[in-house]
């Protein structure tokens, strides 16, 4: 079994979610009381959440790294970030390890092209949304069209996020909000609508369009590596 590496706590509510899926998915394919092989590095999340909207990326892919490398040292032969905005600093992270990183986007893009979709909307951080380290990666490797939300929408997605998600509240009243931007976005032309903030899934599951869920599917593409084959996306 391979020993993965979770670079976690941004936030500690979707690292939770990376635990019990990759442990879950392990003991259903080997079953008994197996459970996956992990060593986690786990940030506080409210130095990074500052460091974000301080623009520290540079100083983040460092934190990054460093904490990458102790994983590296106690044996982990795959990297994985647990969240979607901090792919930003991915290429960096990669560039000071000698394993594989699992990127995030590569993950759901493979995914995406397995429904035969071409054109996505993509909910997140106002980082994430506005800026292109995720909707460039989609088209330059894969092809894949996005669609976001309007300006006043993108603020409202973030908000929710930072103010409620990564605390672990999650309202009735956001949840419709979030709908009803995905139902704007599907009227753009989105097929599907990408999660794309790992704390999205704790309160949307299912909408009008296909919805992926990058926290399930980002652990499920770790459990393939861990087990060096393929799983189907359940």
């Amino acid at each position: 079994m391979k020993k993965i590496g979770l670079l976690g706590g941004m936030s500690c509510e979707s690292t939770v979610e990376y635990y019990k899926i990759i442990n879950s998915e392990v003991r259903k394919a080997l079953g008994g009381c197996t459970s996956a092989e992990l060593v986690i590095e786990s940030f506080n999340f409210k130095e990074i959440e500052t460091m974000q909207f301080q623009d520290k990326w540079e100083e983040l892919g460092r934190k990054l790294s460093l904490a990458a490398q102790n994983l590296e040292r106690a044996g982990a032969e795959y990297i994985v970030i647990c969240t979607n905005l901090m792919h930003k600093v991915a290429p960096i992270v990669q560039s000071n390890i000698s394993v594989p990183l699992i990127h995030m986007v590569d993950s759901v893009a493979q995914e995406i092209q397995k429904q035969k979709i071409d054109t996505v909307g993509l909910l997140g951080t106002i980082f994430t949304m506005e800026e292109d380290f995720y909707t460039k990666k989609l088209y330059d490797d894969y092809g894949i069209n996005t669609v976001i939300p309007d300006f006043e929408d993108r603020q409202e997605v973030s908000r929710i996020i930072y103010n409620e998600l990564c605390q672990g509240i999650v309202k009735e009243e956001s949840k419709q909000k979030y709908l009803e931007i995905i139902d704007k976005m599907k009227d753009n032309g989105a097929q599907g609508v990408i999660l794309g903030c790992t704390e999205i899934p704790l309160m949307i599951q299912h909408a009008g369009i296909p919805v992926f869920d990058t926290t399930k599917i980002h652990a499920k593409s770790v459990v393939s590596k861990i087990l060096e084959r393929e799983l189907i996306l359940r």
